[in-house]
């Protein structure tokens, strides 16, 4: 069932191993963790893409409840910029429910534009600029398993 812990654990999982995969997706693909201390208090993810002429996606970003509008995701945001940008993705999309205005609020306030209903693009994604989170860490958690990854949904520490 969406939205459970089971399916976020297959849906993650199968991304990262490349399993599962969105509308021309690429393979090259990235989570990055933000780190309080030990505590995991946001995720982004992102992938090469050729979805309506991009070079990248957004595929989730998080934040737990308790570290909402403190500017985690804008320095998640920031972070996947510098990773898109090592790859020469300049046109990212991101998917985002008509319905979510605070998301559609946050991506414009950051340089997105409609590109359609349900999409929107950056044209030429960059670092942007901004107030930053202190006290917060920015990783790739490259050398965790998988199943490790996940608990960055729920803002879980790591084991």
């Amino acid at each position: 069932m969406w939205g459970t812990e089971q399916y976020w654990r297959d849906r993650i999982g199968g991304y990262m191993r490349g399993e599962l995969h969105p509308q021309q997706a690429l393979a090259p693909r990235v989570i990055l963790v933000a780190e309080d201390e030990a505590d995991i208090v946001g995720l982004i993810a992102g992938h090469l893409t050729r979805r309506y002429g991009c070079d990248g996606e957004l595929e989730w970003l998080d934040v737990v409840a308790e570290r909402r509008r403190t500017g985690v995701a804008g320095e998640l945001l920031r972070a996947l910029a510098t990773w898109f940008a090592g790859r020469q993705a300049r046109r990212i999309c991101v998917d985002v429910d008509p319905d979510n205005a605070p998301a559609r609020a946050f991506y414009r306030k950051h340089g997105a534009q409609d590109l359609n209903p349900h999409w929107l693009v950056w044209p030429d994604y960059h670092e942007g600029s901004g107030n930053t989170s202190r006290g917060v860490r920015i990783m790739r958690p490259c050398c965790l398993r998988a199943d490790r990854r996940l608990y960055v949904v729920y803002g879980m520490k790591l084991p």
